[in-house]
């Protein structure tokens, strides 16, 4: 067997007309008797066939068998084609298609040698001298061999120098078998890694007329070609260890540092757990650090110095302390605190309330674009720190919600909720309505369907004061002025608050009198949550007309603390407006005047 070393060879049969039946059977012996002699296999010889007449069919390509068994019985169900004979399209492909690694071929760099035998009895039907320079400027090695008919001038054109090496002419068909063995003896060659001092580190392989010498796995070839080195397989860089690569034999593993272990992946690296281990024994938690852990405190204690246990700093976070409103923590203690206008229980937890001073209250938000998500949020806090400060139930404080933007829609009516906690819930669960800025229609519901007793408003003679409390951050897109007239007009208290780019003169439209006691400005959303501490709304029913009623000292206290407390509010923050918009006319005047310098230097 012709064992010289590894051979990628690619047999191109002439299957035209003029190949009668029988003399084709021949050419499959010849094949057949050829791949008998060699040593095939996937690191050994690889064999593939095409056959061509006016077309070229793919029988089998290199990676397709690898056993002379699956490669004869390949070659025995081979139809000949029986048209032209295209032999320089035959070529092409062979170039183009069968000699490429995706058909097989072992890539040039390995050096092992790519054979064409072409069989042909014919002359070509199209040009070959020019495909044919090509096919062997790309490294193939072609024989021409002819039978009978074949064209001489054609086979001299195909083949690879030397001619009289590479190019046959059998006399005929019965005669090709005998060939087989003359061709096989020039194929194979001799052995040249056993006839002459190769001086290969590893491995000599043979190829027809020379050798060359191969490394074992790991090692690549030195530039002497005989020699061989250690391949660091790190040094590329893409080894995708995490933290250290280690070059072994031409591959490589993956190693963590300590305190780290390898993952399933063998590249990446995870931290040990030490506080899994279960015997850290810290109070409150374990933090797990590379080579051991440490233990923490949780937010209010401070880690004691046996560095395990915890004592609480902050005993407002560290105890159920109970406190209605506020725990406030001390130096080792803490104590509870009621909002303004309350006063703490003797159980020093719960906060006691003015309860005579019961109220309607409708507050009126604005929920159009130009508030923007976050700043809804603020508002919709601003209103249940509002509902903190009231004795919500059915016979007391009753409050009700109105969102508006380009419509109006009733959150909840008056008589829709019986507790605090029940309407600061249905506050946080209110939806963002976005759109427009209809102030204007939003008061006109108020007054229609918001303070009616279908929605929960007590009877005028009730003497219970209906209030309205609007929250808007913009100039309205309709007329506000007569909603506004009708809503005080029927007994309704006004209150206005403007956040941002609001308009003075309609919060003063809006508010009751005295309008400097009944609106107020904030600058921003986030300043706008300070002032709620400062309003009180257990506000004294109104005098009977007619009559003096007499009414409690808390009631009246009630309504003393909120009127000092909002005027005060609302005139500092009115002071401040005013400063604030002289400051930006001074400056907006100073810009004016220094553009006019430069376009007079222009």
């Amino acid at each position: 067997k012709c064992r010289t070393g590894p051979l990628d060879i690619v047999f191109v049969i002439d299957s035209s007309r003029s190949v009668r039946p029988f003399e084709f059977e021949t050419m499959r012996r010849f094949m057949m008797d050829i791949i008998g002699n060699l040593d095939v296999g996937p690191n050994a010889t690889r064999v593939g066939v095409i056959q061509y007449s006016s077309q070229v069919q793919n029988i089998f390509s290199l990676k397709t068998f690898f056993t002379r068994a699956d490669m004869e019985r390949a070659i025995n169900s081979i139809i000949p084609l029986a048209q032209g004979t295209m032999t320089g399209l035959a070529i092409q492909y062979a170039m183009n298609v069968a000699f490429t690694t995706q058909e097989g071929a072992r890539p040039l760099h390995k050096r092992i040698p790519r054979i064409a035998i072409i069989v042909t009895d014919g002359r070509p039907q199209d040009r070959v001298t020019e495909v044919a320079t090509q096919a062997r400027n790309a490294g193939i090695e072609i024989y021409a061999v002819g039978i009978q008919r074949a064209d001489m001038n054609s086979l001299r054109a195909m083949a690879s120098p030397p001619l009289e090496e590479h190019v046959f002419l059998v006399e005929s068909f019965e005669l090709i078998q005998q060939f087989a063995k003359q061709f096989q003896d020039k194929l194979c060659g001799v052995d040249m890694c056993m006839e002459r001092e190769h001086g290969c580190q590893h491995s000599c392989i043979s190829i027809p007329g020379s050798f060359y010498c191969e490394c074992n796995p790991g090692y690549r070839l030195n530039v002497d070609g005989k020699t061989c080195s250690p391949i660091d397989a790190c040094a590329d860089g893409r080894h995708g260890c995490q933290h250290h690569c280690v070059s072994v034999r031409g591959s490589y593993s993956c190693r963590c540092r300590p305190g780290y272990y390898l993952s399933h992946n063998k590249k990446s690296c995870t931290m040990i757990d030490y506080c899994s281990f279960g015997n850290h024994s810290c109070q409150h938690e374990c933090v797990s650090i590379p080579n051991g852990h440490y233990c923490r405190c949780r937010s209010g204690f401070t880690l004691q110095p046996d560095s395990k246990s915890c004592r609480a700093t902050d005993l407002c976070n560290g105890v159920d302390h109970g406190c209605e409103f506020k725990c406030v923590s001390t130096e080792g203690s803490y104590h509870c605190v009621c909002p303004e206008g309350q006063h703490l229980q003797a159980d020093g937890k719960t906060c006691s309330k003015c309860g005579a001073g019961h109220v309607d209250l409708v507050m009126v938000i604005d929920g159009s674009k130009s508030v923007r998500p976050q700043n809804f949020e603020l508002v919709k806090q601003f209103v249940n720190r509002i509902v903190d400060l009231l004795e919500v139930s059915p016979h007391g404080t009753r409050v009700g919600l109105v969102q508006y933007s380009s419509r109006v829609r009733t959150e909840f009516p008056l008589n829709k909720y019986h507790s605090a906690d029940e309407i600061k819930k249905a506050v946080m669960d209110v939806e963002y309505m976005e759109k427009g800025t209809m102030t204007g229609l939003a008061l006109k519901h108020m007054v229609e369907h918001s303070f009616s007793e279908l929605e929960g408003a007590r009877p005028l003679s009730h003497n219970i004061p209906r209030i309205g409390l609007v929250f808007t951050d913009g100039r309205s897109q309709d007329d506000i002025s007569e909603w506004a007239r009708r809503a005080k007009e029927s007994g309704i208290v006004m209150f206005a608050v403007g956040v941002g780019k609001a308009v003075e003169e309609e919060l003063r439209a809006i508010a009751s009198e005295p309008v400097e006691q009944h609106f107020s400005y904030s600058a921003d959303f986030t300043t706008m949550t300070h002032l709620v501490e400062n309003f009180s709304l257990n506000i004294c029913p109104e005098e009977g007309k007619g009559e003096t009623e007499i009414r409690s000292p808390c009631e009246c206290e009630a309504l003393v603390q909120f009127q000092t407390n909002t005027v005060a509010i609302l005139q500092s923050l009115t002071e401040k407006n005013i400063l604030w918009a002289r400051s930006l006319a001074q400056m907006t005047a100073r810009l004016e005047e220094l553009e006019k310098q430069i376009a007079n230097k222009k």
